[in-house]
């Protein structure tokens, strides 16, 4: 429904149930993936690296193993994959080691991969590894040369929002009930005794210049424990859909969320920081123009 809404195409549906020959040629692939179904248990790593049988084995079963089964049927010129920091680390680094040796030695791609905050376009803190790729058959481009851009590039013109201009300082109707506060407020307080920190993100009046907000989830529906609003003299409340989505670069102007707000706040915290996106996109797309071998 917000795809519809926004573009005014419905997308396709379960990855898995799509038939490779109806996909289109491409010069870009795009995707996101969950890292938590790989695992290495059953498999000799050692024999598995390197081998085709072994990375079906190691993939199968997960949402990027389809994403390997596209690149090699449609061969696009270039590939970004974006997902969770943690895969780097996930599995003590043997997810990405996989996924790494899938696109450079099974499909042949040049490949880099960098963590990037979204801070830098958004005022929130949200690191998220960027995976771009190309097709060294297609474009002439070594993995030194790839460019993930860490901040606005000087020709995008781009100004970047402060949480002041984003938090509004009146609003009704979004106060945390009495039993979500103090649970938040015991959970909080066992935190501390632990010395693990306080359990959640409260902006407080005034606003820095510079303050960012603590990275936004898909759970946040369930009590915006990630970032709470101050109301003095009142318990605190959670974002508005408006401001949560500005915390990921969509203007609220020009984009809607034309479904509930437990369904908004979930698209919104698995959604990107767009604006970062559009950054690396950008140097994709200048890549593809500069680099494109002809012959």
């Amino acid at each position: 429904m917000t795809y519809k809404a926004n573009y005014g195409e419905v997308p396709q549906g379960d990855i898995r149930s799509l038939n490779i020959d109806d996909i289109p040629n491409h010069d870009v692939l795009c995707a996101g993936f969950p890292c938590q179904p790989f695992s290495l248990a059953g498999v000799s790593k050692k024999n598995a690296l390197g081998r085709a049988t072994g990375f079906d084995d190691l993939t199968q079963g997960t949402l990027f193993f389809e994403i390997r089964k596209i690149l090699q049927a449609k061969r696009p010129a270039a590939f970004f994959l974006e997902n969770v920091k943690n895969l780097m680390s996930h599995d003590h680094g043997h997810t990405f080691e996989v996924i790494s040796g899938v696109l450079q030695q099974e499909l042949g791609y040049v490949i880099k991969a960098e963590v990037v905050d979204g801070k830098a376009w958004v005022p929130q803190h949200r690191e998220r590894i960027f995976i771009v790729g190309f097709d060294p058959l297609q474009i002439d481009i070594t993995a030194e040369e790839i460019n993930i851009p860490h901040a606005p590039l000087p020709r995008e013109h781009f100004r970047r929002r402060r949480l002041a201009d984003v938090i509004l300082k009146d609003v009704e109707g979004y106060t945390l009930g009495p039993g979500t506060w103090a649970s938040l407020e015991k959970h909080k307080a066992h935190h501390e005794k632990a010395g693990n920190g306080f359990g959640y993100g409260i902006i407080r009046w005034p606003i820095g210049a510079d303050e960012v907000t603590r990275t936004i989830s898909a759970r946040y529906y369930k009590d915006g424990a990630e970032i709470l609003v101050e109301q003095p003299g009142k318990r605190p409340r959670r974002l508005t859909v408006q401001e949560a989505m500005q915390l990921q670069g969509y203007d609220p102007r020009h984009f809607v969320f034309p479904v509930t707000d437990s369904q908004a706040y979930k698209q919104i915290g698995n959604s990107v920081v767009w604006p970062a996106i559009h950054s690396s996109a950008l140097e994709i797309a200048r890549v593809l123009r500069e680099r494109r071998r002809h012959g």
